[in-house]
């Protein structure tokens, strides 16, 4: 233990919080015993229409087929059971919108919505198989619209809403989507912004090429002017809404494609990330069980992802729905119409899971500890941390701000490509540490090897390595849409010869054995070389009381082959004293890290270019590190950022 009780090393479980835990230490040895029954037993969570007589076939690896036989249905195990179960009054989502109206729609309403919706796609004559894109902000019928598309065996491919026409066609055209959903418009900080506009832009934006789509679907909510084509476009409130809200759910196969994910890779294609059903939704519901120990009908959970990412589709929509959990979905930014909100919202609806990412974090630590210190949070009861790894800093703030100082942080590890949460604390069970991932959830299999693929001996300095996962696990990827190469070279390349799956990022176990997450291996710097983190170095600036946020790069270096270029925000408290502060900043690196690790240089920028996904685009910043013309700034929330930091930097 060091320092004072806030600044400790380690955080056991409470007593009290332990005695009630959904997860036991006992899950750890019965998958260790036998993992198919392991995951078995998490299958029958759910209802299967037909049972499965096979776990696991890995015959054809590096593509999996988990309880392949069976058959269910994922929206029928969301919703309908349910209301069947006798659950129909209670509240599924409490949605707010962001210029502050709000809806509580209940288990019976939500079938009664799907219902429909499913109706009106079959009329539509849409048959399962067949994609469906959705390009929505965070509206209920999102929500449903997905829901329905898993209910008739449709493939729904969610384009996040703030993607430009140009990514909307791209994805679109490699699914041959027939149908895209969409709204009007979409609120942002009290504006409506247009979005059907831009879907009409995607489709006519390579003049007369032909494209897949035959109808597009317009659900109001700005109720801003549209432009419109008869016969093609359609109003969801004059077809969906008017459609019966009864209908019969059909089951699938267990390997029925669910959804296309399109996520970014080291080319310019994105990867559409395929997920079936079975298993997906099997690791989904067991992992937001026990991690996020949720207890149906007490509490309320707040996911504050976006559909458009995995973590929407994984923790939104299909684990808490077959969870039967009430949760809060909100539309807008966290500081719409005040930084406020997000602890308003947490007040109104006594949120007691409140699942958020690191940037979130820092972004609410530079805004300063007395907004939320100005709201009754007593209702969290746990919190947890998603999309990258969080820094000790933040993760000590989170708990003691947010959290109260009592609070358990469940910092988790995944990837679209995962599906579902794979290396995670078990609040109840582990002790957990600032910053460190922990170990791989029961039924998961991770490792930390080296270039040859030997595992690296835990707290050695050079214990660095690579993770890998060794084993297959139920919610994995299926393959990359249309292009099953790129799967393999992508995935399994590295590891060919040990038929491992390579995540792509770093990590390192200490002398526990604990499992750290360094981010991807392309954020690795090579310093006279050493290796060096850029969340390493990060963590270390935001570790000074003046820094709120860093972003950390290698530029090319004459001397030591890369140089640590860092931009740093300051807190509000925080004065910049200009050549002081960096010298500062630089000595405290060298403190926590080593002097290996010292940046070459420190600016002190307003702010950071960030997609809207809350990423930092560190291939930009080593644009503005190398002084070279910028790559694309199409993804970012503010294009204009960078001349703060030119003006900053100079």
């Amino acid at each position: 233990m060091t320092e004072t009780a806030d600044h400790r090393d380690s955080y056991p479980p409470s007593a009290e919080f332990a005695a009630a835990a959904n997860a036991d230490a006992a899950l750890y040895e019965q998958a260790s015993a036998d993992r198919d029954a392991f995951w078995a037993e998490q299958a029958s969570r759910l209802h299967w229409h037909q049972p499965w007589s096979q776990v696991l076939d890995w015959s054809d690896a590096p593509v999996a087929k988990w309880f392949a036989d069976g058959k269910l249905n994922v929206a029928y195990n969301c919703v309908d059971r349910h209301v069947l179960d006798g659950h129909g009054d209670q509240v599924a989502i409490h949605w707010e919108g962001e210029p502050g109206d709000s809806r509580a729609i209940t288990y019976r309403e939500l079938l009664a919505e799907v219902s429909r919706a499913a109706n009106y796609f079959t009329e539509l004559g849409l048959e399962a198989g067949d994609r469906v894109a959705i390009y929505m902000p965070m509206v209920p019928e999102a929500i449903v619209s997905m829901l329905a598309c898993a209910r008739l065996g449709l493939t729904h491919s969610v384009v996040f809403a703030g993607f430009s026409p140009t990514a909307l066609r791209q994805r679109v055209d490699d699914a041959s989507a027939r149908l895209i959903i969409t709204t009007d418009g979409q609120w942002r900080r009290g504006k409506a912004a247009p979005l059907k506009e831009a879907v009409d832009e995607a489709l006519f934006a390579n003049g007369d090429v032909p494209h897949s789509v035959e109808h597009v679907l317009v659900v109001r909510r700005t109720e801003t002017e549209v432009p419109w084509t008869d016969g093609r476009d359609l109003w969801w409130h004059e077809t969906v809404a008017q459609a019966s809200p009864e209908h019969e759910a059909q089951a699938f196969d267990a390997e029925h494609p669910l959804f296309i994910l399109y996520t970014s890779g080291t080319t310019g294609k994105p990867k559409g990330i395929l997920h079936t059903s079975g298993g997906y939704l099997t690791q989904t519901a067991y992992t937001h069980h026990n991690v996020f120990d949720h207890k149906a009908g007490q509490d309320v959970y707040w996911c504050t992802a976006d559909i458009g990412w995995v973590t929407g589709h994984s923790y939104i929509v299909y684990g808490p729905l077959a969870n039967r959990t009430t949760q809060v979905v909100y539309e807008g930014t966290p500081n719409s119409p005040d930084e406020h909100r997000h602890f308003q919202i947490i007040e109104k609806y006594g949120v007691s899971i409140y699942y958020i990412a690191p940037t979130l974090v820092r972004t609410f630590m530079k805004w300063g500890r007395e907004i939320p210190a100005a709201h009754d949070l007593s209702s969290l009861r746990l919190l947890g941390s998603v999309g990258e790894p969080i820094n000790p800093e933040a993760w000590r703030w989170y708990r003691e701000v947010i959290g109260g100082n009592r609070t358990p942080i469940v910092d988790t590890w995944w990837q679209t490509e995962t599906g579902a949460i794979m290396i995670s604390p078990l609040p109840g069970v582990t002790t957990t540490k600032p910053g460190a991932a922990t170990a791989a959830l029961p039924g998961i299999s991770a490792l930390v090897v080296d270039e040859e693929g030997k595992p690296v001996q835990r707290g050695e300095t050079e214990a660095n390595g690579y993770l890998v996962l060794d084993q297959p696990w139920p919610s994995m990827l299926r393959g990359i849409w249309g292009d099953m190469e790129r799967y393999r070279a992508t995935y399994w390349e590295r590891y060919a010869e040990q038929g491992w799956y390579f995540a792509g990022d770093g990590a390192k176990l200490d002398a526990d054995g604990d499992l750290w997450v360094l981010g991807r291996v392309d954020d690795v710097m090579n310093v006279s070389g050493h290796r060096i983190s850029t969340a390493e170095v990060e963590s270390a600036l935001v570790g000074h009381s003046g820094v709120a946020e860093a972003a950390v790069v290698g530029a090319s270096d004459e001397t030591t082959g890369q140089g640590i270029v860092a931009f740093v925000i300051l807190t509000a408290e925080a004065e910049d004293t200009g050549a002081a502060l960096v010298a500062e900043l630089k000595a405290e690196v060298s403190r926590a890290i080593s002097p290996i690790a010292r940046p070459r240089e420190i600016h002190v920028v307003p702010e950071l270019p960030k997609t809207r996904s809350g990423k930092i685009m560190r291939r930009l910043l080593r644009d503005v590190a190398e002084g070279r013309e910028l790559g694309d700034t199409s993804t970012l929330v503010d294009p204009n950022v960078f001349e703060a930091i030119r003006a900053s930097k100079a």
